[in-house]
């Protein structure tokens, strides 16, 4: 039985505004232990910076991340999802965007980020993405 996404998400967001540099986001990724970061100008989400974003779209292409901001390489549009969605549109969103994160933004503020393994963890307890998301990270 699918759940409220406001059930599985990770509360709060991490968020910063286009002109960051991507030092700037990577460091806020490492500092909070996560892999991605909200892109946003005030409320209004723009799209996500993964950990992934910065190593295939700026670190492999040889360019400085220090001279790259985040305005130049998060995901847009942002597909989001409201908390009171279920988990079943969620997975939906992510399988059509083909997206592994959804900011979560309610009376149009971000308010948390629902993950796939977040959805794993809910809806299949017993799987292997289900049990790595669950585990410690690693440092």
């Amino acid at each position: 039985m699918p759940h409220a996404v406001r059930e599985v998400m990770t509360m709060g967001v991490t968020a910063v505004q286009p002109q960051a540099s991507l030092v700037e986001v990577a460091r806020l990724m490492r500092d909070h232990d996560i892999g991605d970061v909200v892109v946003a100008r005030g409320d209004d989400v723009l799209g996500m910076v993964t950990d992934r974003d910065i190593t295939v779209r700026v670190v492999a292409e040889g360019t400085d991340p220090q001279s790259v901001s985040a305005g130049a390489v998060f995901s847009s549009p942002a597909v989001t999802i409201s908390p009171e969605d279920s988990t079943y549109d969620a997975a939906r969103l992510m399988r059509k965007h083909a997206v592994r994160r959804l900011p979560v933004v309610a009376d149009g503020r971000p308010v948390g980020i629902v993950t796939i393994g977040d959805l794993a963890q809910t809806e299949e307890p017993d799987s292997p993405l289900a049990d790595i998301s669950a585990a410690a990270p690693t440092r």
